[in-house]
């Protein structure tokens, strides 16, 4: 699993090199022949598609060995469940022996399963995000649904089953509506390729029809704001590991295909769509925000965090301007970064600690220093503090946004994008009161008598998450590792 894993980040990594020292060639592509039905299979590695694959891939490839100990944990709590309910009334010894002989195996076979639904959700993930074809891109969509699915049933806490039919429901339909706008974009056009989408084909009746189905169909997997129910309840039931790749990878996946589909494709309807999309991003920062506050456990906190976090980035693709979608596109890496280490933070606390709720913790720091110290950089990512790559990207974000609210030439428009900015700015003081709030319960104040005898998690946790803390202060120094890339593509989208 960790070779396989490895090795596809290490082919990745390649392609991204060729096309970052290729002065020539802003692209990297395959094509395949496919069926005279859809048109070709094809993967594209561009500008917009580099930074989005290369976090869903260190995610996944960091997360592979944060999971062996956390699910190993998972594994044995569901079998000793499981021995014990059928084992009432038996000897004590029998029972014993039972669970010593079985044990192993039980691991074994779960083990198997889990991390065969894990490779396939990362699979669909970056197929999604490379994808060349609109029915390719619906597959890989769907594809990521099944093992989600699958995961959060199989091993998630409290009602899972219940919970991952909610998770299973509301992307499906997501997904349908989504697919009623490629049919309509595919069967106008004459074809379902990327490369053949051509806005001028489309009839003007139904280009915002299918403009819009898109839009909505994306943001039930963006959890944006009225789509984000089933994101609490899946992050809350599902197991962490999968919690740090749904809410840093999976649901900003919603956002690249705004970027790719509505944003390059259908410039027109953009440019019509975007104060709505602005004006949405500001109520599902505000929303995520204030519902965090609320929160006593800590993986709903950080869930409700996540719909904040894709507020942000909405608000960005709504500003209209070339900073403003840097920075949209840039707040997914930095999230990602960000929030899966935070979710580590959360496993950890189930492991060590035996509990998430933030009412039964505290003073935390002093007994897991790393854990603290990257909990800490995680937050201040979310909150966009330097050094951290979250400060560049909502600088650069909401710099965008006031650039367009400056320069908007209707008369009215301006006035109601300055209000945006300034409430998107509220936004941000919400933001840095949740996160300060939830490290303060968990990490400060005095220790509750039940976890004086906690311990720091073992290097397969604590290890993976120095590395993502180090990258995220690297990119805040150096954020033109990603800025090169995406800011030549955001101004030739815009026609800069």
């Amino acid at each position: 699993m960790n070779a396989t894993m490895w090795f596809s980040f290490a082919v990745l990594a390649y392609c991204t090199f060729l096309i970052i020292n290729a002065s020539l060639q802003p692209s990297y592509e395959e094509h395949y022949v496919w069926t005279q039905l859809f048109g070709e299979f094809g993967f594209k590695l561009d500008g917009l598609a580099i930074p989005f694959a290369i976090i869903i891939y260190v995610l996944s490839t960091i997360l592979v060995l944060y999971s062996k100990p956390y699910m190993l944990h998972k594994f044995k709590e569901m079998y000793e469940e499981h021995v014990h309910g059928h084992a009432a009334g038996s000897h004590g010894e029998q029972t014993t022996m039972v669970e010593s002989s079985g044990l192993s195996k039980y691991v074994s076979q779960q083990s198997g399963v889990y991390f065969a639904l894990y490779l396939v959700f990362a699979m669909g993930m970056l197929g999604t995000i490379l994808a060349t074809n609109l029915i390719q891109f619906y597959i890989f969509f769907e594809v990521m649904l099944i093992p989600g699915f699958f995961l959060v049933a199989f091993w998630g806490d409290g009602p899972r089953r219940r919970i991952s039919l909610m998770f299973l429901f509301w992307t499906h339909v997501g997904a349908v509506i989504l697919l009623l706008g490629f049919l309509t974009i595919g069967l106008n056009v004459g074809s379902f390729d990327f490369a053949a989408i051509d806005e001028s084909k489309i009839p003007q009746d139904v280009l915002m029809l299918a403009a819009v189905a898109i839009v909505l169909g994306l943001s039930v997997k963006l959890a944006a704001f009225m789509f984000h129910i089933w994101l609490p309840y899946v992050h809350g039931a599902a197991p962490t590991p999968i919690s740090a790749l749904l809410s840093p990878a999976m649901i900003g996946i919603g956002a690249y295909g705004i970027f790719r589909l509505i944003i390059e494709f259908l410039p027109s309807a953009y440019a019509d769509l975007a104060i709505w999309l602005h004006i949405w991003g500001l109520c599902t920062m505000i929303y995520g925000g204030a519902m965090a506050l609320m929160q006593d456990d800590v993986k709903r906190l950080l869930a409700y965090s996540s719909v904040s976090q894709m507020g942000y980035i909405l608000f960005g693709i709504g500003s209209y301007s070339t900073l403003g979608l840097t920075g949209a596109e840039f707040m997914y890496v930095t999230h990602g970064l960000g929030k899966a280490l935070l979710f580590m933070t959360a496993g950890i606390l189930i492991t060590q600690c035996g509990t998430r709720s933030l009412s039964k913790l505290g003073g935390l720091a002093g007994k897991m220093p790393i854990t603290a110290v990257c909990a800490v950089i995680g937050a201040l990512t979310i909150a966009g503090v330097p050094p951290t790559s979250g400060f560049m990207g909502e600088w650069t974000l909401f710099a965008g946004a006031l650039d367009t609210a400056i320069n908007a030439n209707a008369e009215s428009g301006d006035i109601l994008r300055y209000v945006i900015f300034g409430l998107g700015l509220v936004a941000t003081v919400l933001t840095m009161s949740y996160m300060l709030w939830m490290l303060k319960r968990i990490f400060f104040g005095k220790m509750p008598e039940h976890l004086s005898q906690v311990k720091e998690a073992s290097w397969y946790m604590t290890a993976p998450m120095m590395v993502l803390a180090g990258f995220t202060i690297v990119l805040g120094l150096y954020p033109d590792i990603f800025f090169d890339k995406i800011l030549p593509y955001m101004q030739g989208v815009l026609g800069v």
